[in-house]
């Protein structure tokens, strides 16, 4: 489980496709604590670290994780938010954040307000998740409140410091991003359409 709470940034150093798969190696601040099967997100996917070579590692993302994210995307010296599990004695500063990504949306607008930014997300509402305004969404991993909710869209408003210290600052208008939607919206809203 994580918070949705971005501990740094990891830059992608190398692909290499095998089959169905892609291998992607990153190197980031804290590789040297990073252990061989462990769970980490990137951009919002949960992914098992499977090599470790100095400042190094590696991530494996099959076909069905890149059919659904935004990892398929990426290209050598890109960067990602990175997110370890969050560990049982930890405080809880984000929201309940799994690591499955939902579906992926657009980002449609980004208004800058000279100390905050407002970016606006479009969605396929189709696939049947909802936000709600003041709500939990998660965005390439990064745990945010909804300001604005609407059928195929929503808003959220970034402070300076996550703009800085997230791949916010290099989001642009078409860049496609990570949803992951509220755990708790998403098993109110399928017990509700059970009972219509």
């Amino acid at each position: 489980m994580f918070t949705g709470i971005i501990e740094g940034l990891a830059k992608v150093e190398a692909i290499e496709l095998e089959n169905t798969n892609v291998h992607f190696t990153f190197s980031c601040s804290f590789t040297n604590e990073l252990k061989i099967d462990q769970s980490v997100a990137h951009n919002g996917v949960c992914l098992t670290v499977v090599k470790i070579k100095e400042s190094y590692y590696t991530v494996t993302a099959i076909d069905e994780t890149l059919k659904k994210t935004n990892l398929g995307t990426l290209k050598i010296g890109d960067e990602v938010n990175l997110e370890r599990c969050m560990p049982a004695n930890g405080r809880f500063d984000g929201h309940i954040v799994q690591g499955h990504v939902d579906q992926t949306g657009v980002v449609s607008a980004i208004e800058d307000h000279a100390g905050s930014w407002t970016y606006t997300i479009s969605y396929n509402p189709q696939l049947g998740n909802i936000t709600v305004e003041k709500g939990s969404i998660t965005i390439n991993g990064t745990s945010l409140t909804v300001v604005d909710s609407k059928e195929n869209s929503f808003s959220v408003c970034i402070i300076p410091y996550t703009f800085e210290h997230t791949v916010f600052k290099h989001l642009k208008v078409n860049d496609i991003v990570n949803l992951e939607f509220d755990i708790v919206g998403k098993y109110v809203a399928r017990l509700l359409g059970n009972k219509q």
